[in-house]
């Protein structure tokens, strides 16, 4: 008797594949989640990011996550990543000095003027304004990880922050991260 919902064929649940096939992102199921985010890392263009399964624990132990740059427009990735890290858990606190609540959340000026702690920045701005960013949050005194999304880069602060022993990512999508760890 055939499992409902699989496949006959290759036993895998129906809209089930695996990554790196034409049918599926590298972002989609995998065996090893691990191993799609080293896929991932290998298409960034700084190939001193922090290993997959870094970045795995940071996302696994960060509560908090200001996303500086999220966006009042829901068509801008700027707006679906921090919602889907929202619907993932995570408390998402908006900086954006033109609004005053986005995700029906308090939206701050600067990074500065968040209160309480932060356990990571993310950065949603263009790589002109990273690095300002970048400063910002190592001048918090809970010293949070510093993630630039895709085609972000700031390398002398990153750097920077890299020597001052705090995680630092760029040029690197949390969405996509997150989402081989499962969701």
């Amino acid at each position: 008797m055939k499992q409902a919902g699989a496949n006959v064929r290759t036993g895998r649940r129906v809209g089930q594949h695996v990554a790196g096939s034409p049918h599926c992102p590298v972002t989609s199921a995998v065996v090893n989640p691990l191993d799609g985010i080293r896929r991932l890392l290998d298409h960034s263009s700084d190939p001193a990011n922090p290993g997959a399964a870094e970045l795995e624990a940071l996302l696994h132990a960060v509560p908090r996550i200001a996303v500086v740059g999220l966006s009042r427009d829901p068509g801008k990735a700027a707006r679906r990543v921090p919602s889907y890290l929202a619907m993932k858990g995570y408390d998402v606190v908006p900086v954006n000095p033109n609004a005053e609540r986005i995700l029906a959340r308090t939206s701050y000026p600067t990074l500065t003027e968040v209160p309480g702690e932060v356990g990571l920045v993310l950065v949603f701005r263009p790589s002109s304004d990273a690095g300002d960013i970048v400063q910002e949050a190592l001048r918090r005194p809970e010293k949070p990880a510093i993630w630039l999304q895709t085609g972000i880069r700031a390398d002398a602060d990153i750097d920077e922050a890299r020597a001052a022993g705090v995680m630092a990512v760029q040029d690197l999508c949390i969405f996509q991260v997150r989402r081989l760890l499962g969701g």
